[in-house]
């Protein structure tokens, strides 16, 4: 079916998600269907990119500017990460209350985050939790229980591997996981059952790079 299209003259420079990522089922949250989940914190990438989500995770301690700042680029929803390995308890719990407040669409959290913090966080906001999976070793069964929502599984060249293991032991559950670098690892992971795919976009850096060069090549457009 021909899908009318209109990118204008200035922003129709953006980063793009791969075409591949949208054979996966999506989750739904609030209403909105999530296939792709762009995983950065670069404002400047998620103001230019076109994936469904952000995800917004980083390895520093979580701060509420952090999270502010980036909803405040997205025009999509964001996922935000409130802790859960270092960053434990109560704090974690009061990370989670300020993301919704701030309007964001579910909290992720770290791997081995403790089933006593899921099952408090899960009991004091309405968002989606999202539990952080990282090895088939990790106790699906327990973070489903304490009522983590969407599993994230980030297994490096695991991950297909541990999605296939979850989904034939929780067929229902939502998943996200990472898709990989190339469009084959992309479907692998998809056809072993991820709902949604994790996508790392290239860098401000890298992005600027390739512009540059085509400047000094005479190659870009003002």
């Amino acid at each position: 079916m021909y899908i009318p299209k209109y990118e204008g003259s200035l922003r129709k420079f953006m980063v793009k998600v791969p075409e591949v990522i949208g054979e996966c089922s999506g989750i739904e949250v609030f209403g909105r269907l999530i296939r792709s989940v762009v995983f950065t914190t670069d404002v400047s990438i998620i103001a230019n990119c076109n994936g469904d989500a952000v995800i917004a995770v980083y390895p520093f301690v979580p701060q509420p500017v952090i999270t502010q700042a980036i909803m405040h680029a997205a025009n999509v929803p964001v996922f935000a990460g409130v802790g859960g390995g270092f960053t434990k308890g109560n704090r974690v719990l009061e990370l989670a209350k300020n993301a919704e407040m701030q309007g964001a669409y579910g909290v992720v959290l770290n791997p081995r985050t403790s089933i006593e913090t899921i099952t408090s966080i899960t009991n004091h906001i309405d968002l989606p939790v999202i539990a952080t999976v990282v090895s088939e070793n990790d106790d699906i069964d327990a973070y489903i229980r304490a009522g983590a929502s969407i599993l994230n599984v980030s297994a490096s060249e695991d991950t297909a591997a541990v999605v296939k293991l979850i989904r034939s032991e929780f067929p229902d559950e939502a998943i996200i996981a990472t898709g990989g670098p190339t469009d084959e690892t992309i479907r692998s992971t998809i056809a072993a059952g991820a709902n949604a795919i994790t996508w790392t976009p290239p860098s401000s850096a890298s992005v600027f790079k390739v512009l540059m060069d085509n400047y000094r090549l005479g190659l870009a457009e003002d």
